[in-house]
C-alpha cells in the first residue's frame, strides 16, 4: 500500500515539477523581452550624453580605424585574427598574470587580503588545459567565425559603429551570453554529462581567475565559446564590438572564477558559490536563477551578503565575516 502511494506521489510530483519548469520559462521571456524593449524605448535618452562624449572624440577613433585598414589592405582577414583573438588573449593572460603571481606567492597583501577562498594545487595542469582550449578549441572556432561574419556584412567594414549602436549590441550580447549559459551550463550538470565532461571544471571547488577555461573540450564548445559567438553573429557585428565584447567576456569569466572579491570590480560571490555548492547559481547574471529558483539557498548564506560591488578597501569578509559556530 505504502509503495502505491509512493508511485501515485512520484507520479503526481513530475507533472507539477515540469508545469514549475515551463512557468519559469515563460516568465523568463516575458522580463527579458519586456527589459529590451524598455531598453530601446529609452535608448536615445539614457545615452544622450555618452553619445556627445563619442561624438567628439569618433573622429580620432574613425582615423586611426582607417589607418588600421589601409596597413592590412588586402589583408583583412589578419586585422580580423589580431582583434578577435590575440587583443582578448592577451588581456586574458596579463590579467590572470597577476593573479597567478598573488596565488602562487600570497603577496602583494592589498591585494591576497581580498581572496574569498584558497587552494592553488593542480596549477600546472589547470594552465595546460587553458591553452589547449585557447589554441586548439577557441582558434579554428574564431576563424571560422570570419567567414560566416562576412555572410552578414564585412566585420572589417570602414565605418565605425555609432555609440548607440555599439552599446545596443552589447546589451543584446549580454542577454543572448545569460540565457545561452544557463541552459547549457545547467544541462552540463545532468547526470548523463556531469561526471564525463563538466566534472572537470568543478575539480576546482575554490577557482582561481585562470581556470574559468579550464574545461571538457566538450564544455568549452557548448558553454564557453558559443554563448559570446551568437550575438556578434546574429548583429552580424563590426570588428570593433567584436573585440571589446571578447574581452569583457574574457575579463568577466576570470573575475567570477577569480576568487578575489577586488574592489570596484563586480563581484565573484555568486559563482564562487556555485563551485562551492554545485547546485546554485548556474547563470552570469542571475536572472535566469532568480527566475527558475536556483539562488534560493545562495541567498540565505552570507556569500549573498556580499554579493555586492565593494565600494571600499575593507574586505567584506571582515565587514561582513562568516557566523561564528556555536560552542558544542
Amino acid at each position: 500500500m505504502m509503495k502505491g502511494e509512493a508511485g501515485r506521489m512520484q507520479h503526481s510530483d513530475k507533472p507539477k515539477q515540469e508545469g514549475h519548469i515551463w512557468g519559469s520559462m515563460r516568465r523568463t521571456a516575458f522580463i527579458l523581452g519586456s527589459g529590451l524593449l524598455l531598453l530601446v524605448a529609452f535608448w536615445n535618452s539614457v545615452t544622450w550624453h555618452l553619445q556627445r562624449f563619442w561624438g567628439a572624440s569618433g573622429y580620432f577613433w574613425q582615423a586611426q580605424w582607417e589607418r588600421l585598414l589601409s596597413t592590412f589592405e588586402g589583408k583583412e582577414w589578419a586585422l580580423y585574427i589580431i582583434g578577435a583573438t590575440q587583443v582578448p588573449v592577451l588581456l586574458f593572460w596579463a590579467f590572470n598574470g597577476l593573479l597567478l603571481v598573488v596565488d602562487t606567492t600570497g603577496k602583494p597583501n592589498f591585494i591576497s587580503r581580498y581572496r574569498i577562498q584558497v587552494d592553488a594545487e593542480k596549477l600546472r595542469q589547470s594552465v595546460r588545459t587553458v591553452l589547449f582550449n585557447q589554441c586548439v578549441i577557441s582558434l579554428p572556432m574564431l576563424v571560422f567565425l570570419y567567414p560566416v561574419l562576412k555572410l552578414w556584412g564585412d566585420p572589417c567594414r570602414r565605418e565605425l559603429p555609432t555609440f548607440h549602436w555599439f552599446l545596443l549590441e552589447l546589451a543584446i550580447f549580454t542577454l543572448i551570453e545569460e540565457v545561452l549559459f544557463y541552459y547549457s551550463h545547467r544541462l552540463l550538470h545532468h547526470p548523463a554529462f556531469y561526471k564525463k565532461i563538466h566534472k572537470k571544471h568543478h575539480e576546482w571547488t575554490a577557482p582561481i581567475g585562470v581556470i574559468s577555461l579550464y574545461a571538457h573540450p566538450i564544455e568549452h564548445v557548448v558553454s564557453n565559446m558559443l554563448p559570446v559567438m551568437v550575438g556578434p553573429i546574429i548583429m552580424g557585428s563590426h570588428l570593433s564590438s567584436i573585440t571589446v565584447w571578447f574581452s569583457l567576456a574574457l575579463i568577466t569569466t576570470t573575475i567570477s572564477h577569480c576568487g578575489y572579491h577586488l574592489p570596484f570590480l563586480p563581484s565573484p560571490e555568486f559563482h564562487d558559490y556555485h563551485h562551492l555548492k554545485f547546485n546554485q547559481c548556474y547563470g552570469v547574471l542571475g536572472v535566469l536563477d532568480h527566475l527558475h529558483g536556483t539562488d534560493t539557498v545562495f541567498k540565505q548564506t552570507k556569500a549573498y551578503e556580499r554579493h555586492i560591488l565593494l565600494l571600499g578597501f575593507t574586505p567584506l569578509s571582515e565587514s561582513i565575516p562568516d557566523a561564528l559556530k556555536k560552542m558544542e
